[in-house]
């Protein structure tokens, strides 16, 4: 185990910074922040890395402990603007000036081929971070805060939490709302895949399920229950009082709304398919939906 210190430098020369590595100045004396060289894989400081590939492993582990991982740059400093915690920095020790900047937990560095045999992947972008997570937001405040909320059933695959998290932050729908069986929108992959828009929309968990949409419906929403049923109304139809508070509500890909939830809801409403197509990757057709709800809105 090599606890040394280097210093970490601004990347890139006095003119212009490396091609790859984000410019902008670092803050005054911040220049030569230490950075602290791993070279042990098992070192107890870097445990929070540990088998990020391991998504059954991860996913019991990290809500418990309270932290979440993000990956690159840019997802990390989103979640440094929205108010989150970090515990430690670990990157590839070229890439150390791109964290010089960054205050409030150790930086860790170390060679590519230690960064994957600690996480299970090459670390391509370079730079990892965790974070503490925040205390959970209960559904009546997500619900008295917001004008035009999604409400997710059994969305599991973190690909789609992420993508659906982005298209909401994009088309100004204002929160998310997830049935217990949902992935974690705060596991790795999500948070990458929204490109850190995870962090910028408002969510809860909505429980008991499905119980708990009475709650939605007594907080004045409509609840539309999108289906590719034919007898569906068609989205571009609902009426200026169905769309004024609306509730949107997607199943999981394959299966769809639950018959619990499309009997829970106020209206059921369809995306008009054409070429005999008969559904869309529920994070695409929850985007469609979204603007739908929201294209008259000022620009």
């Amino acid at each position: 185990m090599d606890g040394r210190r280097w210093p970490i430098l601004p990347s890139g020369g006095p003119d212009r910074p490396k091609r790859g590595v984000a410019a902008g100045p670092c803050r005054p004396g911040r220049q030569n922040r230490d950075v602290e060289l791993i070279t042990d894989p098992g070192d107890e400081r870097i445990a929070d890395y540990r088998a990020l590939t391991d998504v059954e492993l991860r996913t019991r582990w990290e809500p418990p402990h309270g932290l979440f991982i993000a990956e690159g740059e840019l997802v990390l400093r989103r979640a440094l603007r929205a108010g989150y915690r970090p515990r430690s920095f670990l990157v590839e020790a070229k890439r150390a000036g791109q964290v010089a900047d960054l205050d409030g937990a150790p930086v860790y560095g170390a060679e590519p081929e230690v960064l994957e045999q600690v996480t299970g992947f090459h670390v391509h972008r370079g730079v990892l971070a965790s974070f503490h997570r925040q205390p959970a937001l209960a559904a009546s405040e997500v619900l008295a805060a917001a004008r035009r909320v999604v409400i997710l059933e059994d969305i599991n695959n973190h690909t789609n939490i992420g993508a659906i998290f982005r298209g909401v932050a994009a088309l100004g729908v204002d929160a998310v709302l997830l049935s217990p069986t949902c992935a974690d929108p705060l596991y790795r992959r999500s948070v990458r895949v929204s490109m850190g828009e995870v962090f910028a929309i408002p969510y809860a968990k909505l429980d008991p399920w499905p119980q708990a949409l009475s709650e939605v419906r007594d907080a004045g929403y409509t609840i539309l229950a999108m289906t590719p049923a034919a007898d569906a109304v068609p989205m571009q139809r609902l009426t200026d009082t169905q769309r004024l508070r609306p509730a949107l509500l997607l199943g999981a890909e394959g299966p769809g709304l639950s018959r619990h939830a499309l009997e829970a809801s106020d209206v059921r409403v369809r995306l008009p398919m054409r070429r005999g197509v008969d559904s869309l990757n529920v994070a695409a057709a929850t985007a469609v939906a979204c603007w739908e709800l929201t294209r008259d809105d000022p620009a």
